[in-house]
This record gives C-alpha cells, sequence and structure tokens, in this order.
C-alpha cells in the first residue's frame, strides 16, 4: 500500500497545482504537530496540505512512540451551487485504508450542515478525532457581527459503538489580519475496550497573518484511555 500512496501522491499535488495555472491562486499550508500522550504514547504529525480554487490535496506522515506509523494522502473537492456547496474528500493510507466523505452546508446566514462518511474499516490514525464511518448533522449562522457559529454532532452509524462528538464552534475575524477559533466538545460512547466514556474537549486556534498556533486539550482521544494534549504550529504561503 505505500507504493499506492506514494502513485497517489505523485498524481494529487502535480493535479492540484496544475489548477494554479487558472486564476485561482494556489496556497501552501505546513503543520507539524506534537501530541502529548496520558500513556507516555506521545506521537509526531506533519501534514502539507495544497489549495488552489475549489481543489485541495494533502500528505501527511504520523509517528508514535510506540514505533507505529503511518503516511496518507488526501483530495477535496468543494462544489459550490446557489443553495450552498459540498465538500466531496478521498483518503488514502499506508497499511491499506480508504476513505471517503461528502458535507453538505446550506447558504448563509443560518445553515444546515449534513455529512456521511465511509472507510473500509483498516487500520488508520484518524487526525480528525471523530468517528468517520458516521453521519454528520448540526446548523450554523453567520449573523453575528465578524463571527460563524456553528454546533453539530458526528455520530457514528456503523459499528455499534454508539460514538459520537458534538462540537459547539466559533470562528471570529478579530481584524483584517488576526482570528481567532475556539472549538468545544463533548463526546460519548464505548471505548476501544467496550467501556462506556464520555468527556469535554477544547481546541484553541490563533491566527495572526500567515501563521497559526493552535493548542487542545482531548480526553479519550479517537475514544482510546488515553487524555491528549496537542499543539500545532502551522504556516501557509
Amino acid at each position: 500500500m505505500r507504493y499506492s500512496v506514494t502513485w497517489l501522491v505523485v498524481w494529487l499535488f502535480p493535479a492540484v497545482a496544475s489548477c494554479a495555472d487558472t486564476d485561482d491562486k494556489l496556497s501552501l499550508k505546513l503543520t507539524p504537530s506534537w501530541y502529548q500522550s496520558s500513556d507516555g504514547n506521545h506521537a509526531w504529525d506533519f501534514n502539507l496540505r495544497a489549495n488552489t480554487g475549489p481543489h485541495a490535496a494533502w500528505l501527511g506522515y504520523y509517528s508514535e512512540r510506540s514505533g507505529a506509523r503511518q503516511e496518507r494522502t488526501g483530495y477535496e473537492y468543494t462544489e459550490n451551487f446557489r443553495a450552498g456547496h459540498v465538500v466531496w474528500s478521498a483518503q488514502a493510507a499506508s497499511g491499506g485504508f480508504l476513505g471517503g466523505s461528502a458535507t453538505l452546508q446550506t447558504a448563509s446566514p443560518v445553515y444546515l450542515i449534513a455529512g456521511f462518511g465511509r472507510t473500509n474499516l483498516r487500520n488508520y490514525y484518524n487526525l480528525n478525532f471523530d468517528p468517520n464511518d458516521a453521519y454528520t448533522i448540526g446548523v450554523g449562522t453567520g449573523l453575528i457581527p465578524r463571527t460563524d457559529l456553528s454546533l453539530y454532532e458526528i455520530r457514528d452509524d456503523r459499528l455499534g459503538t454508539g460514538q459520537r462528538v458534538t462540537h459547539l464552534y466559533a470562528h471570529v475575524d478579530l481584524s483584517d489580519t488576526d482570528r481567532v477559533s475556539i472549538d468545544g466538545t463533548y463526546k460519548r460512547g464505548l471505548s476501544d475496550d467496550g467501556v462506556q466514556v464520555h468527556g469535554h474537549g477544547l481546541t484553541l486556534t490563533y491566527t495572526h497573518r500567515h501563521g497559526f498556533l493552535r493548542i487542545a486539550h482531548d480526553p479519550y482521544a479517537n475514544f482510546g484511555r488515553a487524555t491528549q494534549n496537542r499543539f500545532s504550529v502551522g504556516l501557509t504561503y
């Protein structure tokens, strides 16, 4: 599968970059992250994302203290229409993982969110920290000045775990160059070893011009038994 992931990267990134020959500007975002885990199994993650117009592709590498490693890649296409937009996404990772999703958001100022995702159930270091084989439902609004506010839930509908993560998300433009986002979460459901768990998490992101800092606290990360504190820095250019 490693060669399949490499082939996808070789194909996807030039394909996205070629779109920059149009009027759409190509932007790149590099995000290194450190995951501090309460069980001592700390991890590094590196992600490079390319965007131009409605197209996006990414390449990532995950490495944890236990020795586990995974390469990943993916592609997104945002389809815009009068009543809103749909984000179509496909992912692949070493070890044979394949997945895909579609997420609909209707037009502002008050909008609906609906999504659906499926994988082939192969091992995947899920860096979204939400169930992958799941549906999403929610609402949002842009009525508050300089603020986008949404409430949505992602719920497992395939594996019978009862896993669900509720997000209350706010994105605030502080100025023309500064932004902050706050993502409060509440999760509940069966952990990997079949124990019912629940907990509150929080992610804070501050963006200034072309850089950002992100700090997250996540109990029962990916519905394991460990609590994670995650630290990320990012640069766009």
